[in-house]
């Protein structure tokens, strides 16, 4: 299933809004990176794939911006770890494992 992604400049995080709650990334943004601080799923959405459907819908988002990407988030550090063809947009030194 595709969702809109939001990205709330205001509250500094990308945003699902899904059955009336917000599942949200939270993010540290400079001038050309972004650090993805936080993944929040709400309990009545785990297990169907909307964290994963989100991080992608990031990636996308901040290729597309053409930042640099520093994940802090484990969430995110494992999906990157998963689909290694994202490993292009983390800051170079930066070891995914």
């Amino acid at each position: 299933m595709e969702y809109e992604l939001i990205d709330n400049t205001q509250a500094k995080q990308y945003e699902y809004h899904i059955e009336g709650v917000l599942a949200k990334i939270e993010y540290i943004k400079t001038k050309d990176k972004i650090y993805l601080t936080h993944t929040e799923v709400p309990k009545q959405l785990e297990g169907k794939g909307i964290a994963s459907s989100l991080v992608h819908s990031v990636l996308e988002d901040i290729e597309k911006k053409d930042l640099t990407l520093i994940p802090m988030c484990p969430f995110v550090a494992a999906y990157i770890k998963r689909h290694p063809d994202w490993k292009k947009l983390v800051l170079k030194g930066i070891n995914i494992s």
